[in-house]
C-alpha cells in the first residue's frame, strides 16, 4: 500500500474518532457495510475514490485534510 493511501486511512479514522462517530454510523450514513469500513481503517482494503468522497461528505471535511 502507498504511503499516501496509508495517510488518507489514518486520517479517515482519527477523523471519525475526533468526532466520536462510531464504525457502525458511519458506514450505515455511507451505504456500506461496517466490516467493509473496518477493513478500510485497517489497511486491509484500499478504498475506491468513490468511498472515500462519500466519507469526505459524511464526516463533512474536505479531501485536502485527508493529506495534510
Amino acid at each position: 500500500m502507498e504511503p499516501e493511501t496509508i495517510k488518507i486511512i489514518e486520517n479517515l479514522r482519527k477523523t471519525r474518532i475526533s468526532k466520536k462517530i462510531s464504525l457502525l454510523n458511519l458506514a450505515n450514513s455511507i451505504e456500506i457495510s461496517h466490516s467493509h469500513l473496518y477493513y478500510i481503517e485497517s489497511k486491509r482494503v484500499i478504498p475506491s475514490i468513490d468511498i472515500i468522497i462519500k466519507l469526505v461528505k459524511a464526516l463533512n471535511i474536505n479531501l485536502k485534510t485527508l493529506l495534510d
